[in-house]
This record gives structure tokens, C-alpha cells and sequence, in this order.
């Protein structure tokens, strides 16, 4: 395609979801299954009026999607509408880490067993397919820094979380590959990757979040009358903390969820308004009032004011970037090494693993159902692929893991974006009549979900 028929193609698309946002929002589908619909249509598959080739523009696809999954991190923290405390973040740090685990194991047994990869290139696809996705997953996600749904807090957290998690196996994977030291019997990987790289990534991110907020409440004392520019400051303290944390070797992704945690948290405090949020089913702090809300003018913070701002670069990179991965994709590309891939991730892999994951919590069996269910994958899976080749990938084995990574994805987005709102209105028909356990717990309205 020519530079005119892309300006063509991506402004008629913008005018058609600016036109009927409306329509889409009253649609069973997420709007994702439009974008990838134009992909296709356009692409190989249907017309083959133009190809993106992953392969060849694989420097620039890295750097494209860490943009859109560090803006989709700082969106999540942002929204994150409680304290932090382990009562309430039990289960998605059980997500984040033993579900990790379990999904990255399976995912590699799989491979290894059944596809004949071998076992770095296993582990690498585990650690690639495994994290849920913060882009594509908005509509199970926390929708404003108010909304204390239980289920999509639990999701939204996990995706936050989780792709920083990914990353210690994604070395693996590369290590033994020969492509990362993993030293001595594996005592790098362990010391450096796991162990550093993420307590680094959350002191780091924790620490500028609060200094931002702290900074951001004196100028306005100092100076009342001088307004600040949110949005940039926003899109400064990703920039800082994820710099900071690629030059001292730790998790940028986890640096930013926690900045904007932290930050959000931090202005809360400041205005007197830290938020009583969701809890676990049976937790002793359900029985607390969850009357308290924020106030209209949460709004005059960093946080609250840049997160407009962040979602509407996050619409955007979504539509170009499934739009990409629809024009990826050839009618070959269909094989049955990935169509049973993504069956095994979305019918075995996800379940088990968060089952096994939410074993020891009072979560209840419809609340892990969905969780189960709910497991997106989408621009992360492809940034950490991305991430894998510019990393020294043979050309065969990219090929393998691009083909298998796209496949899972564009399933993923078809699977889930046609299931979410259907089985999120059951959910709330259901909790509708079943009797509270807590007369004084929070329940959204409709319109949130």
C-alpha cells in the first residue's frame, strides 16, 4: 500500500469508530474484532492489498508495542482504586507469580512434547503466550480509578503485574538458547533476573511515583496560580522510570505499573481520600464500610487528570496494532500446530493455572471461573517475540514463534472479544440474585461493566 492509501485506510477507520462509538459499545463484540476484521480483509488473507511483515520490521514492532504496553501499565496502575495491602492483592500476586509459572511450564511441555521444540524455545513460547494482556483486555479491566469491582480489579492487577513476571522466564527461555548468561548452574539467572531485576523494578517504580506526587503537591502550594501540564508529566515519570530501570538491569514494566500505583495512591493520601476497595470473598475487611469515594476534584491530580489522555493513545495503538497483526497473517499461516497451541492456552493452560493458583484464597468458584476464562493475550505476547528476535533469534526458529504468537493472538482477540460482554452480563444478572454476604458491600451498576 501507498503512504495515501494508508492515510486512506486508518483515517476512514478512525472517522468509522469515532462515528459509531455508540453502536460498537452496544455490540456483543469488543472493538478489536472490527480492527482485526479490516486486517484481514486488506491483508494476504482476503485481498492482499498490503502485507506487514513482522519478521523484517521487527526492530520497529519493539519499539511500537513497548510504547503501547508501558502506556496500557501506567493506565492500569492509575485505576488501581485501593491501597496496597496483601489482603486485598493476594490473588492477583498469586496470578502474577504461581500462575505464571504453571502457564509457562505447561506451555513449555507442550511445546516440547508435542510440537518437538526444543526446551529453550518451549520456555521462551511460555513466556511469551503466558501474560495476560493490558492493551486488548480493557474491556474486563478496571474502567476508571473509582470502579471497585472485584473481578476486574483481580484482572486488571494481574495484567499489571504479570508482565513484568514474564520477563525473568523470557531470559531463560533465551538462555538456553545461548543467546543470555544465565551463569553458574543457572545462580545469575536467579540472583540477577528474578531476585534484582524485580525488586529493583518495584522499589524503583514505588519510589518515583510518591516523589512525583510529593513534588507535584508543593509546586501548587508554592505557586496555586501556575497550572501543571499532567499529561506530560505522566508520559515523563514512564519515560524516567522505565529508563532508570533498563540502565540498572531491572523489570521496566513492573517499574511503571507500581509508579503509577504508587503516584495514584500517594495524591489519594494527600487529599485525605485513601479508598476502601474490593477484598477477597470472606476477608475480614469486607465487613468495613466501602462508602468512602473519591472526590470531584481527584481529578486535579497527576494521575487522575493524565489518565484521559494515556487511554486515548491506548485506543489509537490498539487499532494500528491489531490492524498489523490482521495484515500479517496468511491463509497458511492456519496451521494446526497453532490452532492447537491456542486451544491448549485458552482450554487447559489458563484454567489449571489459575486454579491452581487461587487454591489456598476464599475466592469464590465463579469468581476464578472467569478469571480462568479471561486471559487475553494480545500486544504483550508480541512485544516479548519482538524482544526475542532483535535478541539474536535464528530466522527458522522466529518464523516458528511468529506464526504460533500470531495465530494464539488473533484467536484470542476473536474468542474473548466475542464472549466478554455476553458472560459479563450473566455475571451480573447472577450476583443480582444471589443475597449479599456483606450488607455493606460496594455493587456497580450496571453501566460499569
Amino acid at each position: 500500500m501507498t503512504n495515501a492509501q494508508w492515510f486512506l485506510l486508518v483515517g476512514a477507520l478512525l472517522l468509522t469508530r469515532g462515528l459509531t462509538s455508540s453502536l460498537l459499545k452496544d455490540l456483543p463484540v469488543t472493538p478489536a474484532i472490527v480492527y482485526l476484521a479490516a486486517g484481514l480483509l486488506v491483508g494476504p488473507t482476503v485481498f492482499n492489498f498490503f502485507h506487514f511483515n513482522p519478521l523484517k520490521e521487527s526492530a520497529l514492532l519493539e519499539v511500537l508495542t513497548e510504547v503501547v504496553v508501558l502506556i496500557s501499565l501506567f493506565s492500569a496502575g492509575v485505576k488501581m482504586p485501593v491501597p496496597v495491602s496483601l489482603a486485598r492483592w493476594r490473588a492477583p500476586i498469586l496470578l502474577a507469580s504461581v500462575s505464571m509459572v504453571a502457564s509457562v511450564g505447561l506451555i513449555a511441555a507442550f511445546a516440547y512434547y508435542l510440537l518437538d521444540l526444543p526446551l529453550g524455545v518451549g520456555i521462551l513460547l511460555g513466556a511469551i503466550l503466558s501474560p495476560t494482556d493490558p492493551v486488548l483486555a480493557t474491556d474486563v479491566q478496571t474502567r476508571h480509578p473509582g470502579d471497585r469491582d472485584q473481578l476486574r480489579f483481580t484482572l486488571t492487577c494481574e495484567a499489571g503485574m504479570n508482565d513484568g513476571s514474564a520477563f525473568p522466564f523470557v531470559m531463560l527461555g533465551l538462555g538456553l538458547l545461548g543467546l543470555h548468561d544465565l551463569g553458574e548452574s543457572g545462580l545469575r539467572w536467579v540472583l540477577a533476573d528474578v531476585l534484582w531485576a524485580t525488586a529493583a523494578g518495584i522499589s524503583l517504580g514505588v519510589a518515583a511515583g510518591v516523589a512525583l506526587a510529593h513534588g507535584g503537591r508543593k509546586l501548587r502550594r508554592l505557586a496555586p496560580t501556575q497550572s501543571l501540564m499532567n499529561d506530560f508529566l505522566g508520559l515523563g515519570l514512564i519515560g524516567v522510570v522505565y529508563g532508570l530501570s533498563v540502565m540498572v538491569d531491572a523489570w521496566g514494566f513492573l517499574a511503571v505499573f507500581f509508579a503509577a500505583v504508587a503516584l495514584r495512591q500517594t495524591e489519594l493520601k494527600h487529599l485525605g481520600t485513601a479508598q476502601h476497595g474490593p477484598v477477597p470473598p470472606g476477608d475480614d475487611a469486607a465487613t468495613k464500610s466501602l462508602a468512602h469515594t473519591e472526590p470531584l476534584d481527584a481529578t486535579a491530580t497527576i494521575s487522575g487528570r493524565s489518565l484521559v489522555f494515556k487511554e486515548h493513545l491506548e485506543r489509537l495503538s490498539e487499532l494500528m496494532l491489531v490492524l498489523l497483526i490482521g495484515g500479517s497473517l496468511f491463509v497458511d499461516s492456519w496451521s494446526w500446530r497453532a490452532v492447537a497451541l491456542a486451544l491448549f492456552v485458552f482450554a487447559v493452560v489458563r484454567p489449571v493455572s489459575v486454579m491452581t493458583s487461587l487454591l489456598g484464597t476464599r475466592t469464590t468458584w465463579t469468581m476464578r471461573g472467569l478469571v480462568a476464562w479471561f486471559g487475553v493475550r494480545g500486544i504483550g505476547s508480541l512485544y516479548y517475540l519482538m524482544y526475542a528476535i532483535q535478541h539474536g533469534l535464528t530466522e527458522d526458529l522466529a518464523l516458528e514463534l511468529m506464526q504460533l504468537t500470531l495465530v494464539v493472538v488473533t484467536l484470542s482477540i476473536v474468542v474473548h472479544g466475542t464472549s466478554v460482554k455476553p458472560l459479563l452480563a450473566r455475571f451480573w444478572r447472577y450476583r443480582q440474585h444471589v443475597p449479599r454476604r456483606h450488607p455493606g458491600a460496594h455493587q456497580p451498576p450496571p453501566d460499569q461493566l
